[in-house]
């Protein structure tokens, strides 16, 4: 297992002028001075749930602090792109930002992407809330990196999208390349699966399908490749390999300097947007699969054979090697609350 204070490498690039400009201090700031923050998304437009949510919670902030708290909310792509930003949100040039978990800091939180972890819904809820059981694993992981853990975004089990053949089982599986999340070990998953695994970012994903570099996207829920990739794509295999989520994260500078008052108000307008999110993600999840079928998208489940051999195959090999990396406590810990097939 890693040290308990884990070494924080930034990258060599320069900082993004904006993200330089947008810089806030907040040492020493009580309730009664106004405070200006920067809240990111690594993806998601402003119409997306996504978008929807970092908005609402900057509105609710305001309005709670009497327009004494803003933020400034940027949304996919503009001002960075995903690990671009984390490092920015580590370092504190962007204060909050909601984000896929990334490891490149500590390996540990891989955790949160561990295969078939939970088996449906119920389960994944239970296991990803504020409340759950693993959110006592990955809040002192968050803060050796010095991030704030404020709260999960759930989007439900994702699957894989290509374009012309399709796969259900190892087997057939094997030849098809499948654009993987380059966030350990969501990479290592699709492959254990039979799966080509190629880590592309989010920006690159499109080009990557259109010119054949990859047959498809996985680890998603339906809702992206249907509104992203759709005139690319023609099939999407629920294989619910991974529950699919963001976390709402602070820099834990920019959160300690806040008064009492002042940290309530943030965190109870990230704990309305949470809420929200649990209650209504199934059925959003099911409104998107629905949608997709009705634009042309074929959507497949496959047989509970075939599933049973995928999570087989899958937790063996991927829980296997995850333990190299996250350590034995953390997954005799996963072990003992993951879901069990039945």
């Amino acid at each position: 297992m890693k040290a308990e204070t884990t070494q924080i490498m930034f990258k060599k690039a320069a900082i993004p002028s904006i993200i330089a400009a947008l810089s806030f201090s907040s040492a020493g700031l009580a309730s009664a001075d106004s405070i200006r923050l920067t809240m990111a998304t690594e993806s998601g437009d402003r119409d997306s749930a996504q978008g929807q949510a970092i908005n609402k919670i900057s509105e609710l902030v305001e309005e709670k602090s009497d327009g004494r708290i803003t933020i400034n909310v940027y949304y996919q792509d503009e001002i960075g792109g995903p690990q671009e930003l984390f490092d920015q949100l580590v370092r504190g040039n962007i204060d909050l930002m909601l984000t896929w978990p990334h490891t490149s800091y500590d390996e540990r939180l891989g955790v949160l992407h561990l295969p078939y972890l939970s088996l449906g819904w119920d389960e994944a809820l239970e296991t990803y809330g504020r409340d759950g059981w693993l959110s006592e694993i990955i809040g002192p992981l968050f803060s050796d990196i010095g991030l704030e853990y404020l709260g999960p975004f759930p989007e439900g089990f994702g699957g894989i999208a290509t374009r012309n053949t399709y796969a259900t089982n190892y087997e057939d599986a094997r030849g098809i390349r499948v654009r993987s999340q380059p966030i350990f070990p969501l990479p290592q998953t699709v492959r254990a699966m039979g799966f080509q695994a190629v880590p592309i970012d989010w920006s690159e994903v499109y080009t990557s399908i259109q010119t054949g570099v990859v047959d498809g996207d996985s680890g998603n829920v339906i809702f992206w490749p249907h509104t992203y990739f759709s005139d690319l794509l023609d099939y999407y295999v629920h294989s619910q390999h991974n529950f699919s989520f963001y976390a709402f994260l602070m820099n834990q500078d920019a959160w300690q300097a806040l008064d009492d008052q002042d940290r309530t108000i943030i965190s109870d307008a990230v704990e309305v947007v949470v809420n929200d999110q649990f209650e209504n993600a199934k059925d959003e999840d099911h409104m998107w699969i629905q949608r997709a079928q009705e634009d042309g998208m074929e959507y497949i489940v496959p047989s509970d054979e075939e599933m049973a051999d995928w999570i087989e195959r899958v937790r063996d090999q991927v829980w296997t090697e995850a333990e190299r990396s996250l350590g034995a406590d953390v997954m005799d810990a996963v072990r003992a609350n993951a879901t069990n097939p039945q």
